[in-house]
């Protein structure tokens, strides 16, 4: 009789303990993602998803820093990130192109405007004959901010296909452009007379965005200009980063960009450029 309650007892806590291991959801096993932004100051925003996708998913993001726009597609070629989100369509397509499109846009972020900044003139039009003007090196960006330039109506291009300040065929007043690495020009701007100036590094150089003197504006040709999630090209359906994805692209973001960021990035998953 023993005997058998015995082995009653041990074949019930057998079944109770396969019942518990096959109970254990998929989710137990916490996945972790890397991510790689350029500067600080999405980083609040990528700790909001972070917590977001922990609690729903069971998903541990991590966030890695760089200080230059290269680096991270590097880094998702050679595997040391699983995504990055830093870069416009524009610069992604340059880049991918260059490196044998070993990359793919997983999905998008926001969009947001260029500016122009001085700390010697309060309006575009008040710059003087022969002003130096600072623009970003990379060809990309160097391209946008003299079609940002152009929509000034201080300078009209020879052609709007990535144009360099050799394609500047009319200079009223003479600027002289300089141009240097992105994350040097907010340090520059104290000695020159205006500036072009990535919104990623004037908000990691606390410039006022409302103290900028003009203002890309937000039309169908700012479509280039939308920034992207980007992933190796093997992990794109890759079920985590998706829900990643799903996690950045909610409610919950739509909402910090108001509080935080006002009309200075907007969201580009539903927005509609006219």
């Amino acid at each position: 009789m023993k005997n058998i309650i015995k082995n009653t007892f041990i074949t019930f806590a057998t079944g109770v303990l396969a019942l518990s291991v096959i109970a254990l959801p998929a989710s137990a096993a916490s996945k972790t993602v890397t991510v790689g932004l350029v500067g600080t100051s999405d980083q609040e925003l990528w700790g909001k998803v972070a917590h977001q996708v922990k609690r729903d998913d069971n998903i541990t993001v991590k966030t890695k820093i760089f200080t230059d726009y290269n680096t991270p597609n590097q880094a998702l070629l050679d595997g040391s990130l699983d995504l990055n989100a830093f870069q416009h369509v524009d610069f992604f397509n340059n880049w991918n192109q260059a490196h044998h499109n070993q990359l793919k846009i997983l999905g998008k972020t926001y969009l947001t405007p260029m500016r122009i900044y001085s700390k010697k003139v309060k309006k575009v039009t008040d710059l003087k004959p022969r002003a130096t003007v600072v623009l970003p090196n990379d060809p990309t960006n160097e391209g946008r901010a003299l079609k940002l330039l152009q929509t000034t109506g201080l300078i009209k291009l020879n052609h709007q296909n990535q144009p360099t300040v050799k394609d500047v065929k009319d200079n009223k007043l003479r600027l002289k452009f300089k141009t240097i690495a992105a994350e040097q020009i907010p340090s520059a701007l104290q000695s020159v007379d205006a500036a072009v100036i990535n919104t990623n590094y004037a908000q990691e150089a606390k410039l006022p965005l409302n103290r900028s003197i003009y203002v890309e504006p937000l039309n169908h040709d700012a479509k280039p200009w939308i920034n992207i999630i980007a992933v190796n090209k093997q992990h794109k359906n890759d079920a985590a980063y998706q829900k990643v994805l799903k996690a950045y692209q909610s409610k919950n973001t739509k909402q910090y960009f108001k509080q935080h960021w006002g009309d200075t990035q907007v969201p580009a998953w539903d927005i509609k450029l006219k």
